[in-house]
């Protein structure tokens, strides 16, 4: 699978890479001897062309609806280093294992869950069943550059 033809089939692009801010590498490909193994992503923000959609947090700043978005462009993204790390062979992804999803909100938000379901329904869209994974959303009090969510994902690859 060719992911720009995916997305396209689903009216997305995919988004240009966004560089890592700090001293990390953007994805990790281990594999073991019959080239099988884990894709790790690291943490994805929701960069759109260079710049932070919707910062702040979720239940002030932040909408529900705009960190759903905000999870959706976190997993474009990090479908974007899962297709450079494989040379854009898409279709070795096996599945999607985790995906553990973060948002900086209020003390008194407690929809995380819904905002994880924009990358959870993105990775179903796009994968079908092998895009169904195990998956944390957790709250927290601030994320880098201010963003509203990060998630990082596990991927099965051969």
């Amino acid at each position: 699978m060719i992911l720009s033809e995916r997305l396209a089939q689903l009216g997305l692009t995919v988004p240009k890479l966004a560089m890592p801010v700090a001293n990390y590498v953007p994805y990790k490909l281990v594999l073991d001897k019959q080239a099988t193994g884990t894709l790790y992503i690291s943490g994805m923000i929701p960069m759109r062309d260079g710049q932070l959609f919707s910062p702040g947090k979720v239940g002030a700043e932040v909408s529900l609806d705009d960190a759903v978005e905000a999870a959706r462009i976190c997993t474009l993204n990090g479908l974007a280093w899962a297709s450079e790390a494989l040379s854009g062979d898409m279709g070795r992804i096996w599945e999607i294992a985790m995906v553990r999803v973060f948002v900086a909100s209020t003390s008194d938000f407690y929809e995380q869950p819904k905002v994880a379901n924009g990358s959870s329904d993105l990775l179903v869209e796009v994968f079908g069943d092998r895009g169904k994974h195990a998956r944390a959303a957790v709250g927290v009090p601030v994320l880098p550059l201010n963003a509203a969510v990060e998630i990082d994902f596990l991927m099965s690859v051969q």
